[in-house]
């Protein structure tokens, strides 16, 4: 089937000269990054984990998302997400790719990587890690590619396919607890050090995932012959809706037991991002159009006439999906380490290279992405 990918118009040839151009940029800097070490990135010794370290943390919720497909579907028989789950399927499929390739490029010299296998330490929290997002890879590459195949041939997918997409629920909200688990395990920084962290990933990615898939749904939609049900978009969206809402509700949690019971761990977090903490205040900008991205998007998802509406809707799915990028991608792993535990501040933010070498990585992921929706496509128009 992969022929499939080989075919295509001069606007999906572009896509895919654009996506290559990309990742040859971001190669080229991680050639750079090699051989200087991370010392180009904005990365120190206050400021472990940066920009890289905040995508993975994003995108393993962008993979776990596929489960609020998978969930309604299987379980629940909701018939409308029938067509649409093997594209969150694959959406994890790259997302989960984009994540290990985060880890490769954090790390200064990426064959350590092999220590993970050659000496596994089952008490690591980084092992377990490990351990499910491969697992969570390798089921949606199974699962996906399985029910593609079927289709193709016109038969029902095989029976052994149904048990792993059971598992591959629990399995899916195991990725990111166990990513949150790498936060709220160390407690050396207090404003991780919270036992909600995993419960405010999932309703984070709950929300921005489907989001984004939604939102990529909207933009194949208009670019090929993909056929959204109505019915379909109306219950994602009001999934969202709710997964937002205790995003945030779990985040005004933080702030209410940080500053009423006067924790300075998190109090001064929370003040350097929102405020500013003895003048350094890179980040206030950001952080309050985070605040005004989310209260606005969550007026439009939760006024029905603007949710049920697709321009407003697409503009509250937008404006979400920035202020999940923003809260996860800036503040919460920056926040986590100024100010230090000595109460020392050192600022980061993200070199040139440091940034071309993300957008690097994302393309690799769309353009993996690209491939798998442009063979479902294919394959679905074969037998239309």
């Amino acid at each position: 089937m992969l022929e499939k990918a080989l075919q295509g118009n001069k606007t999906y040839w572009g896509w895919i000269g654009a996506l290559l151009v990309l990742i040859g940029i971001g190669f080229g800097c991680y050639l750079y990054q090699l051989n200087e070490g991370l010392t180009i990135t904005g990365l120190s010794r206050d400021v472990s984990w940066g920009f890289y370290i905040a995508q993975f943390t994003i995108l393993v919720g962008v993979a776990a998302s596929g489960v609020m497909l998978v969930l309604p579907y299987y379980l629940h028989g909701h018939k409308p997400f029938g067509r649409l789950v093997i594209y969150g399927e694959f959406l994890a499929v790259a997302a989960v790719i984009m994540c290990l390739l985060f880890i490769v490029v954090d790390l200064g010299q990426p064959q350590r990587l092999m220590n993970v296998l050659l000496h596994p330490t089952p008490n690591s929290i980084l092992f377990w890690d490990m351990v499910v997002l491969n697992g969570y890879l390798f089921l949606n590459i199974v699962i996906g590619w399985s029910h593609l195949h079927a289709e193709k041939k016109g038969i029902r997918p095989p029976s052994w396919v149904k048990p792993l997409i059971y598992l591959s629920i629990p399995w899916a909200i195991s990725i990111h607890t166990v990513t949150a688990f790498l936060y709220a395990g160390l407690p050396g920084r207090h404003f991780w050090l919270t036992a909600i962290l995993a419960a405010r990933f999932l309703a984070s990615a709950f929300a921005c995932g489907p989001a984004l898939l939604l939102l990529i749904l909207f933009i194949v939609r208009r670019v090929s012959d993909l056929v959204i049900p109505r019915e379909a978009i109306q219950t994602l969206s009001k999934i969202i809706t709710y997964a937002w809402i205790l995003n945030l509700f779990f985040l005004a949690l933080e702030l209410f037991t940080g500053f009423y019971s006067n924790l300075p761990g998190h109090m001064h977090s929370f003040e350097y991002l929102f405020a500013g903490h003895h003048g350094y205040d890179s980040l206030v900008p950001w952080m309050w159009n985070f605040v005004f991205l989310a209260v606005t998007s969550l007026i439009l998802m939760v006024n029905p006439g603007t949710r049920n509406n697709q321009t407003t809707l697409i503009i509250a799915l937008i404006m979400m999906f920035v202020a999940g990028w923003i809260d996860k991608g800036l503040g919460l792993i920056i926040g986590g380490f100024v100010p230090n535990p000595f109460e020392g501040i050192t600022e980061y933010w993200p070199t040139i290279p440091e940034a071309f070498i993300a957008v690097g990585v994302y393309a690799a992921g769309f353009l993996i992405l690209t491939v798998l929706y442009k063979i479902t496509l294919e394959v679905r128009r074969a037998n239309a």
